[in-house]
């Protein structure tokens, strides 16, 4: 694959499916939402089959692109971060997935390539680094399920500049959150309950940023959520 469109090359890995309303089987996605605000930034967002990384050399596949999205999904294993005991609203975990997705954060990380992690992908850069999640924040009166709430973005971060502004409004589908910070992560933004809402890691490579909202769910008419992808987009051009 050559960027014979101009457009740099955005890998996005794809989430399995169990049913899908078009397909007669079980599915390979990616959220619509996410792949328009991909296009609109100007980029060529391509899905990537989750390949099981013992398997197969994750570097080489990767070769090829300019920049990952790591998209949102469902919950990580809970042993990946030393747990041994799953909460009962741990949900569609898949562990090709898992392995697949932190194998892939690694290497975009070592790798420097430009990377925007979003909802589960921010939880999988957190665990692949050795951080720990909390496996569910209190029940429906605490999660931040199907909610737009403020967020306040720390001044001077990546995720600030790429918004234009330390103040959103975020789209938030989670019932998880970053426990224990892995090393070397900072935070770059809060909710008012004191969530993570965003990570990044200082002295990256490359344009790093991980946002536990879904920014593309509003992306289309909030320039300030638009922003995120464009930044990827534009540091992926430059890469």
């Amino acid at each position: 694959m050559t960027r014979t469109s101009g457009r740099p090359l955005i890998a996005v890995p794809a989430r399995f499916s169990a049913t899908a309303s078009a397909l007669r089987y079980a599915a390979e996605v990616s959220a619509r939402a996410l792949i328009e605000a991909v296009w609109r930034a100007g980029g060529e967002p391509v899905s990537i089959h989750p390949a099981d990384p013992a398997e197969v050399d994750v570097a080489a596949r990767f070769a090829r692109f300019d920049g990952i999205l790591l998209p949102g999904g469902g919950d990580l294993a809970p042993h990946l971060y030393g747990v041994t005991e799953t909460h009962s609203s741990v949900y569609d975990v898949d562990d090709l997935q898992d392995a697949f997705d932190i194998a892939t954060a690694r290497h975009a990380l070592e790798a420097g390539i430009p990377l925007l992690a979003i909802c589960r992908g921010l939880q999988v850069v957190n665990v692949a680094l050795g951080g720990s999640l909390r496996q569910d924040m209190g029940g429906p009166d605490r999660e931040h399920r199907n909610l737009l709430h403020p967020v306040t973005i720390r001044p001077g971060t990546a995720v600030a500049q790429a918004a234009g502004t330390d103040k959103i409004e975020a789209s938030c589908f989670h019932h998880q959150q970053v426990e224990r910070l892995a090393d070397g992560l900072t935070v770059a933004a809060t909710a008012e309950d004191g969530t993570i809402e965003a990570l990044e890691l200082p002295g990256a490579w490359a344009w790093f940023t991980a946002v536990q909202w879904h920014p593309e769910d509003t992306a289309h008419e909030d320039p300030f959520q638009q922003g995120l992808f464009d930044a990827l987009v534009r540091h992926a051009g430059s890469s």
